[in-house]
């Protein structure tokens, strides 16, 4: 059996948390060891190898991937990761891996997203490997038993009973909430997105019900795949279109922490007397059914508010009510519109050469913490609005000025002018940590003229 990983989604519905370059999938959130994305990879060492895994993912998220899976001690080959040029949606992603397995003789697949938080890894694992052999005769999908009326998630109507599972006889949209309590009542399952099927089936079932998406993978190049295929979902390019389609009951607890309104229910073990979820000691006076997520050391607290969402991070806060949360990807796109980093970076950023971390930035300097994995080098570069003042606080930079090379060591410092070609490297067997102090008149990423970049960005 192989397993599909979707792994590429921003997760803008947990900003401030979680940021376009590093999403949700990535996060470790409090109470986690580690985090959602390598669950995900363990839960699939249940039930195959590492070899038996692909990911489909963005090319910004390689350098995350590639990290996150080897702190678990693993090595995905890199023929399994897949990288989509532009994000088209999940039909054209799951077709993208399926045509990969077929070049190695087809094979059934499981499909998994990589945010999912589950409490029962095990219960998973049992349920998808007892589905294959229904899987070997047609598309399987995966229900859940409702929590509560949700308004978030699709819905599953059970038909005739067959042998491992049930007939799906039918799909339902995300409702509104007093469709969402009926469908409760009336026994339906949540549509977990998870789903399993032969890989050969499933190119068919593309060919004959999305016609244009199939076609459009007939080109020769990844990036003419995805510039011709319509964005489409699975449920509505296929799925939904299927004559007979098999459904498996999955019994354990499930979350796909698609909001702060799902967030919260994640952490009802944490809850107060009064409903509340907060993390670090915050105050919490005549105020109920809240979640306060803080970062850093402040003090933080609450009177005389229910049902509020407060997410404080170093560079951002949101504020909102719980019932209005899924409003919150509406700030990212506003954001994004002036021009904001904050709604697509951290104060902290990691790179492929390692991180860096914004310490202050004002209207004339700005100063970074630069973190360089041994053996690593930023880009040969030069920037036409700023200048640069790297002090070494840890371990030895090799640094390239125009064509002369300097080794820099713990207390010692280097002098970048405007215009001057510049490289940072690492030849220690630690990490190298540098604060640099930039000074000018702007100070984007994008005042960033690269020459030379082991990472062809």
């Amino acid at each position: 059996m192989k397993m599909i990983i979707m792994a590429g989604g921003a997760g803008t519905r947990l900003w401030p948390l979680s940021r376009t370059y590093f999403p949700k999938q990535f996060l470790t959130l409090s109470g986690m060891e580690k985090s959602i994305f390598q669950m995900t990879i363990e839960r699939c060492l249940l039930m195959g190898s590492i070899k038996d895994i692909y990911l489909v993912t963005s090319k910004d998220y390689l350098h995350l991937i590639q990290g996150q899976i080897g702190d678990l001690g693993l090595t995905l080959p890199q023929e399994q990761i897949l990288l989509e040029p532009e994000a088209k949606n999940t039909l054209p992603a799951i077709f993208y891996a399926v045509q990969a397995i077929n070049k190695t003789g087809g094979d059934i697949c499981a499909v998994f997203a990589s945010d999912h938080v589950i409490e029962q890894p095990q219960v998973l694992a049992d349920t998808i490997l007892g589905a294959s052999q229904l899987a070997s005769k047609g598309f399987v999908c995966f229900g859940l038993k409702p929590a509560s009326p949700e308004t978030s998630f699709g819905y599953i109507k059970q038909g005739t009973t067959v042998q491992g599972g049930f007939e799906v006889a039918e799909f339902k949209e995300k409702p509104d909430y007093e469709t969402a309590c009926r469908y409760v009542k009336d026994g339906y399952l949540w549509n977990s997105g998870m789903f399993m099927f032969h890989s050969k089936q499933f190119t068919e079932a593309v060919k004959t019900y999305a016609p244009e998406v199939y076609k459009a993978f007939q080109a020769e190049t990844v990036e003419e795949k995805f510039k011709n295929t319509p964005s489409i979902s699975i449920d509505y390019g296929l799925t939904e279109k299927m004559e007979k389609v098999y459904g498996v009951p999955m019994l354990m607890n499930w979350n796909d922490i698609g909001n702060f309104t799902t967030f919260y229910d994640r952490y009802q073990s944490k809850q107060d007397e009064n409903g509340n979820v907060n993390f670090n000691d915050e105050i919490m006076l005549d105020s109920r059914n809240n979640l306060v997520y803080s970062e850093g050391d402040k003090a933080v607290a609450m009177i005389g508010v229910n049902d509020l969402v407060v997410i404080d991070q170093k560079d951002a806060l949101l504020v909102t009510h719980r019932d209005q949360s899924s409003k919150v990807k509406d700030v990212v796109d506003i954001l994004k519109q002036r021009k904001d980093e904050r709604a697509d970076l951290h104060l902290t950023v990691f790179k492929p050469w390692g991180a860096y971390t914004i310490l202050e930035d004002s209207e004339y300097h700005k100063v970074k913490r630069l973190t360089v994995y041994p053996g690593q080098r930023l880009s040969s570069q030069m920037h036409y609005y700023r200048s640069e003042h790297w002090i070494v606080v840890k371990g030895t930079a090799d640094v390239m000025l125009g064509d002369k090379d300097h080794i820099v060591r713990t207390g010692e410092c280097i002098y970048i002018k405007v215009e001057e070609k510049h490289r940072l490297a690492n030849p220690g067997n630690e990490p190298l940590e540098v604060i640099e102090v930039q000074t000018g008149s702007y100070f984007g990423e994008d005042d960033i003229v690269r020459f030379d970049d082991d990472y062809i960005r």
